[in-house]
């Protein structure tokens, strides 16, 4: 969340930045309760001022023998008006804290303004999209002869939504989750973990989902516990509430979960075969840096997570999302898109993102300056390093033969032990 002092000095930045993200949130009760808490504060600060006064001279009459009862009577009502002055500033506060927490991360300088992904700006582009001499089946077709995919086993235990890989489908999300998570622990310098899928309303509320996001959630009611939409979630708040040390800066994680979203209201839209879950598979990378070279890992983040598609040869392009189609908690952010020609579309497959110190407040994540100083909240980055479902779409559509095969990609055959699916 935005600082509470930096929301006061800042006003007007931050109600921009807020309409430039499309928040449907009304600051004007801002300064309004900022007012009264000042008001509230200054006659609370007198109060005691008084009391401690009256308390000095009740003590001097007491030694002089003299009647203090005035005064005992005036300090009492004294500390009866500051109990109520006390109770109301804490509700004050409360609301003022309770409009904080729903204020967007505000857009990087960098971030084209816009209200829509019609409004996103593609940056780059790579590999060759290919030209089939015959139609391109999209991967549901596909799987109607190589039956890797099991569309209905998936909805009859679960619903619809959900799908059950079986055979060579299981044995690819499996290599595709080995490989990425290898080249990240071995290339990229990341610490690989295994959390929980499961946290607590703290953990979601640290990354951002909540309260905005609750519904879109997975929620066990009994425990007040969530499915993770994603690993961004429990692979951030391992370090909620820690202060770090700057010489240990940056800090890379990189982890493999099952994500789960009930997309509210995303019905009608992309629900043919792989192209929406409810249940999904996702290695994430995230890091935790110091905010002077948040920007650069940002960079480096976007590297890593290309290179997955570059070793994959799958073609693909990177968006710099504009204000209005980035997440609540993002300053910047970056989609990368693979392009699928059987369903003949750019198919999201990551989201890269800098959050600034934006979830590091809500955490409480800390670092001490090396050599030392004063403790400053760390930045916050992570990215899918990939989002499986799509990547899969992304092989079975770019690698399929006219004879209905698909030829694994070369970085997964070690880990698939063959060279084609049939």
């Amino acid at each position: 969340m935005l600082d509470l002092k930096f929301i006061r000095e800042n006003f007007a930045k931050v109600e921009e930045g807020a309409r430039k993200k499309g928040a449907a949130i009304d600051l004007s009760p801002f300064p309004i309760l900022e007012e009264k808490r000042r008001e509230l504060l200054k006659q609370a600060e007198e109060l005691k001022a008084l009391r401690n006064r009256v308390s000095e001279e009740i003590g001097q009459a007491k030694k002089k023998g003299g009647d203090a009862s005035v005064k005992i009577a005036e300090m009492k009502a004294a500390g009866e008006r500051i109990k109520a002055l006390d109770d109301e500033l804490k509700a004050v506060e409360d609301q003022l804290y309770q409009l904080q927490i729903r204020i967007p991360n505000l857009p990087h300088e960098s971030v084209p303004v816009g209200k829509s992904a019609e409004d996103n700006v593609v940056v780059k582009s790579w590999g060759e999209i290919l030209k089939f001499e015959y139609a391109p089946k999209p991967h549901w077709e596909l799987n109607e002869k190589l039956g890797i995919i099991d569309f209905e086993g998936g909805a009859k235990i679960a619903g619809s939504f959900f799908v059950n890989f079986k055979g060579k489908g299981a044995k690819l999300a499996r290599a595709l989750i080995n490989f990425m998570l290898d080249l990240h622990v071995e290339k990229h310098g990341y610490t690989e973990v295994f959390p929980p899928i499961i946290v607590n309303r703290q953990a979601m509320f640290g990354t951002g989902q909540l309260p905005k996001l609750e519904e879109d959630m997975y929620r066990i009611e009994a425990d007040d516990l969530f499915l993770i939409p994603t690993a961004e979630v429990p692979v951030t708040n391992l370090l909620a509430s820690e202060t770090l040390r700057g010489e240990d800066l940056p800090i890379y994680y990189t982890a493999y979960t099952p994500c789960f979203r009930r997309e509210a209201g995303a019905y009608g839209k992309d629900t043919k075969g792989l192209m929406r879950l409810h249940q999904f598979d996702k290695v994430e990378m995230v890091k935790f840096t110091e905010p002077e070279t948040s920007y650069d890992e940002h960079e480096k983040l976007l590297q890593n997570a290309e290179e997955v598609l570059q070793l994959l040869g799958l073609p693909y392009r990177v968006l710099l999302l504009c204000s209005g189609d980035m997440s609540f908690a993002a300053a910047k952010c970056y989609d990368l898109e693979v392009w699928a020609p059987g369903v003949k579309k750019w198919l999201e497959v990551s989201s890269c993102s800098n959050f600034e110190d934006f979830q590091a407040r809500r955490a409480n994540i800390r670092f001490r300056p090396e050599g030392g100083g004063k403790l400053e909240y760390v930045h916050t980055l992570n990215a899918s390093g990939l989002a499986l479902p799509r990547t899969i779409i992304g092989i079975m559509e770019n690698y399929q033969t006219d004879e209905g095969t698909v030829v694994v990609p070369e970085v997964l055959r070690k880990y698939m032990g063959c060279e084609i699916i049939k």
